[in-house]
């Protein structure tokens, strides 16, 4: 037996090459065909990787050496295998031709074998996720410009077919486009960007303004980010080199200078020269009021925009006046105003809404006026004057008014901060009919909506902001300066490093913010100065001891973001300033001298570092603001400071100091001002606070106050009590009634409850003690007003609702808008037990994420048909197997249907979006569909659920390494041949998916009529094309800048 054995073990031993050497004939065909389908699947990939490569490079980044390295190897092992392929191809034979050649089929399939191996190796190892420490895509020119209306005026199509022509002529490569101010030469060129991208003519488009005192650091970061070029270099030289490296590298760039002035080196910002832009096949774009600046600049092409004819200005002044001219008597006047304004669309525009509503006399009268009016402008924009100058004087109120011209104080194309507007006004006089700050606030607001309105701002890029056309800006400077001579003197942003040399003694309002000047004058000899705004000037270090010496009237001054260490003695003598700006002022420690400013009523000392707050602040018995937010190192307020602001309305302490009514380290028997002194104070109407735990708040008070707005967080922990600002910024809805607690409400005092928790609106838990269910909170304390509930790291509670232990008699969280769970490990279900009719009826954003204990479906039955306006929904770090499951729900009963965005990301245990059949009209809305690292997800809906993808607009899926179709057989069936349309489909991204074999199972077929965009990258098994999605739309494949938007604007900007 033991010989017998032995034999049979050597026989394995021999057998297993034997059995390899064999299949290697056995298995020619099925080795060389396996080859072919292991090379089209390294290709795809060394395709992929390449062109990631090949925009590092354009970028001027350094690509990776293992990625470098591996394009080698898999380019070697292409070419082998290919050569390989061609040997097979010769079919050589033995015996005459009449058998195949045994040895030669021998010897290549071998080979193949070995082949196959490697490139199975090289596919193992393609994990990286970058090619370059730091891979940018370019900005995409037309889904980041907003370029207003283009009016189909003939001359605007013949200045636009002008631009057009020269940039096809391969010969031009500097195009200058010049007219007057107000002309519409910005709106024009960037339709221009625009149609250039679509008819494919440039890959990029790039645009900077250069202005009027251009910068060339910032001209050059402008072009450099629309490049996605980091720019770190430190010269100017060397940026402009490095720019030039950039734009040399790529193919196609339009480039667009837009507000050029005066004669500028291109050279200098980084813009190559004719024969270079010819080279690369670029062009720059260039608009200017000047004709001759585009001589200077060798423009091969010059055209000019014309003022509207007759006809065309006409047309567009009825458009804005909006009301009927039709009848004789308006008809006469408005055409002889409309020819008054000069062919001009921006004096046309203003002009016609300011006298929209007004009557034919007032119709008759402004005719008059700008007839009159027309001998004291004699230059190139005395049209334009005469109009603006006109919408002004027919401002509704001196406070609409004075507000317009405010906004001429800020640099030129920059945002202006409504909140900043009203505080100077409020300095300077203005709203002195509100009878209180958020009064006047609310007026402010619609006083810019009603400028917007007439034309004479624009809505800024950042919300809560306005912008002023270039034009209209110089010509409300001009307004500031002319009748009363109470001019404003305003070089704001325009790099001076020193101190003006003119007299500016007559000037009521200068604004040098933004400059690079070192040294103020020794003294200020402005006697009607009334507002001084130095904000900005990074480089002083010192206000003079007398510079404040002289007489003046001023009001408002704002020297914030200074290194100034003191401020002088003769801060004293602005016995008339109501507006004091000293944010990030970070040098000054003491500020005492400000107890002097007896009629302040605006005082900001955002980011300050003082430690103490001087007890001398409790002199400004007018102060009616005071914000101290972010100022962290305040350990100090002294009793009886804060309750002697007795007109005090605004306070905002956020990320502040937090200690009320606690002893003062180091001192013996003092404490600081307790939370006492708040609630003394009977005007306060916005209170932004931070209190370090519930002790600090008296157990009884004497009387309640009624605060509008507030905010207030209690908190031991400053990292969370500084998350809260940002929290706060970061709300799609701002609410004005906001609490945040590391403790539960029942340990709050019953006077706090009745004036701040029932009216709250807003409530975020940071690891609140003893927190077991959110039921008991609500029902307690009556939260009827709740809109927004946060809560984070509750380490007590497994169950956000359960209503078997607590069984609710009415509706609950009845008002709920907003819910967000965060690092919640040990929460399992987020409802046990049905909801009363009426719970969550209005909660439109759900988010939920890094909550490991989900274990089986985050919305189930009983929560699902409460959630009948649920807008978004997004759940990201969590362990569930489902997110719905409909067991439960009655067989027509509707759900889901108002669900406009979903998003999934990283559970790895989710096998299905929705357990159970489809529901009448579910995901009628939805319109965002994103799904990232579900590993266990195989398909993302079944047949029919997919059939209600109506409004279905974009569909992105990545790293879901089981998927092997988007859409499956729904149960029961074996196999469908029928079709699936999801008709407004425009975005389609799939990515890393390497078992998907296609969009659906069977025979059925997905119609896209609205697909725009197909993005495919890392699917080697993915054979679908683009016609096969039966697109009425041109389908555009693989555009990385597109779906690179797409990728920001679904995963970063939640």
């Amino acid at each position: 037996m033991e010989i017998v054995s032995f034999v049979l073990e050597v026989g394995k031993l021999l057998w297993t090459p034997v059995k390899r050497n064999v299949g290697y004939l056995v298995h020619y065909k099925s080795h060389m065909q396996s080859l072919e389908v292991l090379v089209e699947k390294l290709e795809a990939m060394q395709n992929d990787y390449q062109r990631e490569v090949d925009a590092v490079i354009m970028n001027g980044d350094e690509v990776r050496s293992v990625v470098q390295k591996w394009l080698k190897d898999a380019e070697k092992a292409i070419i082998d295998a290919k050569r390989l392929k061609k040997e097979a191809g010769e079919d050589k034979t033995c015996i005459g031709g009449c058998c195949p050649n045994l040895k030669w089929r021998y010897s290549l399939s071998k080979r193949a074998v070995k082949e196959a191996e490697e490139m199975n190796k090289l596919k193992e190892e393609k994990r990286f996720e970058t090619v370059s420490l730091q891979v940018h895509r370019p900005v995409e020119f037309e889904s980041t410009m907003s370029t207003g209306d283009l009016e189909a005026f003939e001359a605007t199509r013949q200045a636009m077919d002008g631009v057009m022509k020269a940039l096809k002529d391969d010969n031009i490569t500097v195009i200058g486009v010049h007219g007057m101010g107000g002309i519409g030469k910005t709106t024009l060129v960037k339709h221009v960007g625009v149609q250039a991208r679509r008819d494919k003519l440039f890959d990029h488009v790039i645009i900077a303004v250069i202005s009027q005192n251009p910068n060339l650091v910032n001209i050059q970061q402008q072009l450099a980010e629309m490049l996605a070029l980091n720019l770190n270099e430190q010269t100017e030289i060397a940026r402009a080199a490095r720019l030039k490296e950039r734009i040399m590298r790529g193919k196609k760039i339009l480039i667009i200078l837009d507000d050029i002035w005066r004669t500028i080196d291109l050279s200098r910002i980084g813009i190559p020269d004719h024969y270079e832009l010819q080279n690369c096949n670029s062009k720059v774009l260039l608009t200017t009021r000047i004709s001759n600046v585009c001589h200077a600049m060798k423009c091969q092409e010059k055209i000019r925009l014309n003022i509207l004819s007759e006809e065309d200005s006409w047309a567009l002044f009825v458009k804005n006046a909006n009301r009927s001219l039709e009848s004789t008597n308006f008809y006469d006047i408005a055409r002889k105003v409309a020819g008054e304004c000069g062919g001009l669309p921006i004096a046309l525009i203003t002009v016609a809404r300011a006298l929209g509503d007004k009557d034919l006399e007032e119709w008759r009268e402004a005719a008059r006026r700008l007839e009159m009016s027309q001998t004291t402008n004699l230059d190139d924009e005395g049209d334009v004057f005469r109009c603006i100058k006109l919408s002004y004087d027919y401002l509704n109120g001196n406070d609409a008014k004075s507000f317009f011209l405010l906004c001429c104080l800020f640099p030129e194309d920059s945002d202006i901060q409504i909140e900043d507007l009203l505080k100077h006004g409020i300095g300077k006089g203005l709203f002195r009919d509100a009878n209180s700050m958020q009064e006047a606030r609310s007026t402010a607001h619609l006083v810019a909506k009603y400028l917007k309105a007439c034309s004479l701002v624009l809505d800024g890029q950042q919300d809560g902001c306005l912008r002023m056309h270039d034009v209209i800006r110089d010509m409300a400077i001009r307004i500031a300066s002319s009748g009363d001579g109470k001019g404003f003197f305003v070089k704001a942003g325009c790099h001076l490093k020193d101190w003006p040399t003119n007299s500016l003694e007559d000037y009521s309002a200068i604004s040098l913010m933004g400059n690079e000047i070192c040294n103020l004058p020794d003294e200020l000899v402005c006697p009607k100065l009334q507002i001084l705004l130095l904000q900005s000037n990074f480089e002083v270090e010192e206000i003079p001891e007398d510079f404040f010496q002289s007489p003046n009237a001023l009001r408002v001054f704002d020297i914030s973001s200074t290194q100034i260490s003191s401020l002088p003695s003769s801060f004293n003598l602005l016995t008339k300033l109501q507006t004091l700006h000293l944010d990030r002022c970070q040098s000054i420690t003491d500020v005492s001298i400000l107890g002097e400013l007896k009629k302040l009523e605006v005082l900001s000392m955002r980011e300050s570092v003082i430690e103490e707050l001087p007890e001398e602040i409790g002199h400004l018995t007018n102060l009616r603001m005071l914000d101290l937010t972010m100022s962290t190192s305040i350990a100090t307020i002294p009793s009886n400071v804060i309750s002697r602001l007795s007109k005090l309305e605004e306070l905002y302490m956020q990320q502040s100091f937090a200690d009320w009514g606690k002893k003062v380290e180091g001192e013996d028997a003092k404490t600081n001002a307790s939370f006492d002194e708040l609630i003394s104070l009977c005007y306060l109407n916005i209170l932004k606070v931070d209190i370090s735990d519930a002790e600090c708040l008296p157990k009884t008070v004497g009387f309640l106050r009624n605060w509008v707005n507030f905010d207030i967080c209690i908190c031991g922990n400053q990292f969370y009590r500084s998350m809260n600002v940002q929290l706060s910024k970061n709300t799609i809805t701002p609410f004005s009634r906001a609490l945040l607690l590391d403790t539960t409400i029942n340990t709050l005092p019953d006077w706090f409850n009745s004036t701040v928790t029932e009216r709250v609106e807003k409530i975020i838990y940071m690891e609140p003690r003893s927190l077991t269910d959110i039921l008991v909170e609500y029902d307690r304390w009556k939260l009827h007003g709740l809109k927004f509930l946060h809560i984070q790291e509750c380490r007590q509670m497994v169950t956000l609702m359960n209503t078997v232990t607590r069984v609710p008699n009415k509706p609950v969280l009845e008002s709920l808008e907003e819910l967000h769970v965060f690092l919640w490990d040990c929460l399992q279900q987020l409802c046990v037990g049905e909801l009363p009719q009426g719970c969550l009826g209005n909660l439109k954003i759900l988010e939920v994420e890094q909550c490991d204990g989900v274990a089986d479906a985050l919305v189930p039955s009983n929560l699902l048909r409460r959630l009948q306006n649920l807008e978004v929904l997004f759940v990201g770090g969590a362990d569930m197997v489902y997110i719905f499951r409909s067991q439960g729900l009655e067989q027509r009963e509707t759900v889901l249907t108002k669900l406009r965005e979903m998003k999934l990301e990283n559970l790895p245990e989710l096998t299905n979006i929705w357990n159970g059949p489809a529901q009448p009209a579910m995901f009628h809305n939805l319109k965002t569909l994103a799904i990232s690292k579900c590993k266990k997800l195989k398909t993302l809906f079944t047949f029919d659920i997919a059939q209600c993808l109506l409004q279905l607009e974009e569909l992105w899926v990545e790293e879901c390494h089981s998927l092997d179709k988007l859409f499956g057989l729904s149960e029961g069936l074996i196999e469908q041949d029928s079709e699936i349309i999801i008709p407004r489909l425009k975005n389609l991204a799939l990515q890393s998916l390497p078992m998907l074999t296609s969009v659906l199972a069977g025979r059925a077929r997905l119609l896209c009529p609205s697909l725009e965009y197909l993005h495919v990258l890392d699917c080697p098994q993915f054979l679908t094309s683009t016609s096969d999605f039966r697109s009425q739309m041109q389908v555009q494949l693989n555009n990385e800048q597109h779906f690179l938007l797409l990728r920001k604007r679904l995963w970063e900007q939640r």
